[in-house]
């Protein structure tokens, strides 16, 4: 399996997951364009994939999925609630509805050698999900809009190889920034995004001796820097009751304009 985040942040998303036969995409909030240039320097097109996941409705997240499905004919696989969302917005109504394919929560799917389970996750859209995919005995998550976790979710991403997981905001830095109050509320709020703290108390939970690689994923823009991201859940790994330490596992923290080192898992 090899995993590659092309894009994260509030200004667009997409994230590269593939074998040698079958080529995924999780969201597709960026331009064609984009999405086509991080392919390529993974040595792919746009032509060779073979489907593109979809977590919820948000713009950040489907913003160039008109141009996959129009030009490419690519499948979209969503839960129907973020299906039907979709169809209500008028840039993407014109997305043949043929190139649809329902998945449900918590009900496992399968595509090409990939064996996918969407995971219903608390966030302000209509049916959002994250996900987990496994291929040849190794498991990828990723779970980057989301207000809070729960056990449930714990244990569907447990005993990952590779875990991309948000860390949107510094609790601080929001509370004191330009944002309006309400939107304030919004982002804090159990349908809102996850903070520095909660991503490292998530990350405690999911850590294990087959984790390989943690990213960092769906910084703000206006509340939060890469290093304080990493050393408030760097902070909060280190100061958990368990045995594992900081060091023993790789983090690295996801762009909005780069894309991260392709990651092999072994």
């Amino acid at each position: 399996m090899r995993f590659c985040n092309i894009a994260s942040g509030s200004s667009g998303n997409c994230t590269y997951v593939g074998d040698e036969e079958t080529h995924l995409i999780v969201d597709a909030g960026i331009s064609g364009k984009r999405i086509e240039a991080g392919l390529n320097e993974l040595e792919l097109t746009t032509k060779d994939v073979t489907g593109v996941l979809i977590t919820h409705e948000h713009t950040d997240h489907i913003g160039g999925l008109p141009i996959l499905a129009r030009k490419f004919g690519i499948p979209i696989y969503a839960t129907e609630g973020t299906i039907d969302a979709i169809s209500m917005m008028p840039k993407y109504a014109g997305i043949p509805d043929s190139l649809f394919n329902v998945v449900r929560a918590d009900q496992e799917f399968n595509i090409g050698g990939f064996d996918i389970l969407p995971i219903a996750i608390s966030h302000d859209a209509a049916e959002p999900v994250a996900y987990r995919l496994e291929n040849n005995g190794k498991r990828a998550s990723i779970a980057t809009d989301l207000g809070v976790y729960d056990e449930h979710i714990v244990e569907c991403m447990k005993d990952s190889d590779i875990l991309m997981l948000e860390a949107n905001h510094d609790v601080h830095m929001l509370e004191v920034g330009p944002y309006p109050y309400l939107l304030k509320k919004r982002i804090l709020g159990e349908k809102g995004h996850l903070s520095n703290d909660l991503c490292g108390r998530l990350l405690t939970e999911l850590i294990s001796d087959r984790l390989q690689q943690v990213i960092l994923g769906h910084l703000s823009k206006d509340n939060n820097m890469e290093e304080l991201a990493y050393e408030t859940v760097r902070l909060e790994v280190t100061m958990s009751d368990d045995n594992y330490r900081w060091g023993d596992f790789p983090v690295c923290v996801a762009r909005r304009n780069e894309r991260t080192e392709c990651f092999a898992l072994s």
